[in-house]
Parts: C-alpha cells; sequence; structure tokens
C-alpha cells in the first residue's frame, strides 16, 4: 500500500529526470533519479525533504513555462498547447507533493529512532545509593530532554538540509573554478553531490539532537572528515591532481593557518575559512572541523581526566602563537628559503603529535588542543565574538559527570562553581548528554536551552558537510 501511494512521486520525478536527459544535462538527470530513494529512509524529515523537493520541481515547470512561452511568442510560434502541457506537469508534481502528507504516510515515516532514555556512560561508575536516590528525577530529565530533541529534529533536519543545499549550490554556481570534487571529474556531477551531502546532513543533525548519543555522532562525524582530508591529501601526493584545490600543497598543520599565509604573503582561504567557521559556530571548530583535533580526542579517550592542568600549560599556546606569527614574519623578511618553512612547519606538528601520544593519553586532557595549538587558543578567544554559549543551571549538583566527559579541561570544580566551562571550553557538547539532572546546556540569545541546541547543530551540520565536499589542501 505505501509503495503504491508512493507511485505519483516516482512518475513525477521520472517525468522531471527525461527533461533533464532531454536537455543534455547529466547532472540533473541522476540528482532527480536519486529524489525518490531519499524515501528509502524511514524517517519524518526524509519525507519532507522530498515533499519540499517535488515542490520546488512544481516551481521550476512554472518557471520553465513562463521562459518558453515567452520565447514562442517573441518568435511568433504557437505556445498554447506547450503551455498546457507543461502546467499540467507542474500541477501533478505538485499533486504528488501534496500527496506525501497523507495520514497513512506520515504513519509510516516516524519522527526519529526511539531516543535512548538514559544518558550516556561515563568511565565512573557512581555509587548505588545515588542511583537509587535519583532514578526518579533522572527519569523525568531524560524523558524531558527525548520529547525535546523527538520534537525539534524534524524540521531542524529539514533546515539542515535545505542550508546545506543552498551554500553547496552557490559554491557550485558562483565559482569559477570546480570547488565540489565530483565537479572536478564530471561536469554536473556537482549537483548529485550537493543532493548526497544534504541528505547527509539532515541525517547527521537528527543524530546529534539525541542527547545520548551526540557525543558519539560528534566523534564519529569528526573521523569522517579527517580521514577524508587526509585520504584526499595522500591520493594528491600519489598524483591525482583533482583531489588538491589549488596544485600548490600546505602542510596539514593546524598552525599553519595563520603561519602559511603570513610567511607567503598569500593564500588566506583558510583563515578566511576559520573565521567564519569561528563567527558562526565559536570555537566549535575545535571539535568539529579540526582535522588533527581528532587524533587528539582519540588518543585522550584512553582514560578518564586526572586533574586540572593549572594555569602553565593553558599559557603555553599564548607562547606558541606568538613564535608561529614571529617565526613566520621572520622568515619572510629573511628571505628564507621554503625548504627551511616547511622543515620548521613540520617539525611544529610532530611535537604536537607527540605531546598527543605522551600527555593525551596519559592524563585523560586533549593536551595537544588546549594546552599546545595556537589555533585553538584563537578559536575560543575569538568565539566570544559568537552568540553561542554552554551554561550550567542552579540544579547542578557538582556531580562531577561532565568533568569526566570534558577532555577540554573546562569543566573542573571551579569552573562548575561559576555555573560556566572554563576558557579552553570549545562547545563540544560530551557535558550535555552526561548530565543527569539536565543542569548544562546550549544558550543562544534569548532562545530555550532545546531551540538553542537545535541551532546550534543545523549550523554545525551544514559546516560538516560543506566542508566535506571541499576539505581537499
Amino acid at each position: 500500500m505505501t509503495l503504491f501511494r508512493l507511485l505519483p512521486v516516482l512518475l513525477a520525478t521520472l517525468v522531471f529526470a527525461a527533461h533533464f536527459l532531454r536537455a543534455d544535462q547529466p547532472g540533473g538527470l541522476l540528482t532527480a533519479l536519486c529524489i525518490p530513494a531519499i524515501l528509502l529512509i524511514p524517517r519524518r524529515w526524509a519525507l519532507r525533504i522530498t515533499q519540499s523537493l517535488l515542490l520546488g520541481a512544481a516551481v521550476y515547470w512554472l518557471v520553465l513555462l513562463a521562459r518558453m512561452a515567452g520565447f514562442r511568442q517573441e518568435m511568433g510560434m504557437p505556445w498554447g498547447r506547450l503551455a498546457v502541457i507543461l502546467l499540467a506537469v507542474a500541477l501533478f508534481t505538485a499533486a504528488a507533493a501534496l500527496s506525501l502528507g497523507s495520514r497513512a504516510l506520515r504513519a509510516a515515516y516516524p519522527r526519529t529512532t526511539p531516543p535512548d532514555t538514559a544518558p550516556a556512560s561515563t568511565s565512573t561508575s557512581t555509587s548505588a545509593s545515588d542511583s537509587a536516590s535519583d532514578s526518579a528525577s533522572d527519569s523525568a530529565s531524560a524523558s524531558d530532554s527525548a520529547s525535546a530533541s523527538v520534537s525539534s529534529s524534524v524540521s531542524a533536519s529539514v533546515i539542515a538540509f535545505w542550508l546545506t543545499a543552498v551554500m553547496l549550490a552557490f559554491v557550485q554556481l558562483k565559482v569559477a573554478r570546480p570547488m565540489l570534487l565530483a565537479e572536478r571529474f564530471w561536469a554536473g556531477g556537482g549537483w548529485p553531490t550537493i543532493l548526497g551531502l544534504s541528505v547527509y546532513a539532515a541525517w547527521i543533525t537528527e543524530l546529534l539532537l539525541n542527547p545520548a548519543r551526540q557525543a558519539k555522532t560528534r566523534h564519529r562525524i569528526w573521523l569522517l572528515f579527517s580521514a577524508v582530508f587526509f585520504l584526499q591529501l595522500t591520493l594528491g601526493l600519489a598524483g591525482v591532481e583533482h583531489m588538491l584545490m589549488t596544485g600548490k600543497l600546505h602542510l596539514p598543520v593546524p598552525a599553519m593557518i595563520v603561519g602559511g599565509p603570513l610567511y607567503r604573503g598569500a593564500g588566506f582561504f583558510m583563515p578566511i575559512l576559520f573565521g567564519v567557521t569561528v563567527l558562526v559556530l565559536g570555537p566549535a571548530w575545535c571539535s568539529y572541523f579540526c582535522y588533527i583535533g581528532a587524533w587528539d580526542s582519540g588518543l585522550s579517550r584512553a582514560r578518564r581526566p586526572k586533574q586540572t592542568a593549572g594555569p602553565w600549560p593553558r599559557r603555553l599556546r599564548w607562547i606558541t602563537l606568538v613564535g608561529v606569527i614571529a617565526t613566520a614574519l621572520a622568515l619572510r623578511a629573511s628571505g628564507a628559503p621554503t625548504w627551511l618553512a616547511v622543515a620548521l612547519g613540520g617539525g611544529f606538528g610532530i611535537v604536537g603529535v607527540a605531546l598527543m601520544l605522551r600527555w593525551s593519553r596519559r592524563t585523560g586532557t586533549m593536551a595537544h588542543c588546549s594546552w599546545y595549538c595556537p589555533i585553538g587558543l584563537l578559536a575560543v578567544t575569538l568565539g566570544r565574538l559568537s552568540p553561542h554559549r554552554i551554561r550550567l543551571t542552579d540544579g547542578c549538583t557538582a556531580c562531577g559527570r561532565c568533568t569526566h566527559a570534558c577532555r577540554y579541561d573546562a569543566l573542573w570544580e571551579d569552573d562548575i562553581a561559576r555555573r560556566r566551562p572554563g576558557p579552553s571550553c570549545t562547545l563540544c557538547g560530551d557535558c550535555i548528554g552526561v548530565c543527569k539532572h539536565d543542569a548544562i546546556g546550549y544558550r543562544f540569545g534569548g532562545l530555550s536551552p532545546a531551540s538553542s541546541r537545535a541551532v546550534f547543530f543545523v549550523l554545525v551540520a551544514t559546516f560538516h558537510a560543506g566542508c566535506l565536499a571541499v576539505a581537499r589542501l
């Protein structure tokens, strides 16, 4: 019965695909054929996205009708039959879109997966007496949080889809040199890429909005981004030049985002991308988009954080930032050879990896990101311009679960007492899912914590999908 109800959708997309086939636009043809595949995802947001795409196709038919009718009028050619046919196709496509709103189909597409009713576990077990005394309030808090996540996830996923689609379509249409990877290998291949990454953004938005799954999802998509980044670098070095953005290699060391342009006096794409991300998402660059930070995160999770590092390791990043800037300017002023600059940048990166292997594994804190990386310092400093925040409420019992979840040295006793994370917080959100009292959450202007969380993760998913599309050096 469900397949029968989807028959108008299949017919409408086939007619849409036939238009691109006749126009010799293979990218549009493949994109149109992929639209019904979205309905294979058993989620309500997939139903709404398909519905909105079909309504967009109906508008496309009307625009095409106006354009072709106007052309035929100017040429003195008959246009009445053309208008009737295209109007009928537009109406049929719109009807197919509206059919997806039927009660039977909505019942077949649940809003989301059944939410976990308990926060993610930590490496520290609580006593049986604490569990017994808190069980009633914990269950109510988890239930409220799950309900808020479910109610907002559908709309948030749809918004993430369209934000990603619009952003990447702008890149596809306005950037002269192809930025989307598929477009470099196949003219028109950018459009299926845009559709796929937009659906991906909608999917991870749903996962991130589930508090009990958010931390695991963050680590997985972060590792995926790092893997894609370095795989493309490897293939570029192996001779597949289309894998590189400009054909000129840059060291994959975060500090070179600042040092490289200062030394060369050019190449400001990465500083601009970094700056825009920080202004929109604050220091979340360090917990979602840094291609090396995922390594530090994985190594630090070998054990729980031991104790606060104190002020000195945190001040080390000021030393490294000043050192990177001064060195880059000195190399440029002295006319130093490129090999020396590359050697110094590579050495800086090797020291950072050694710090991960030694101290991140030993302390349970992301030592490279929290104590050493100058880009991390810029992110948390400039990130104060962003309106996104994490705050604790008076319902906090100082149980310490958030401390064990935080790998950025940002939630120790003093921070909890002040009801706000320390200066090294990157808005990763791992602490929120483990709070059994719902006493910690995102803040964005005057919005509620649930709405603030939705806004934040919609933007995270959009930028993540966009960065996957242009991850090459």
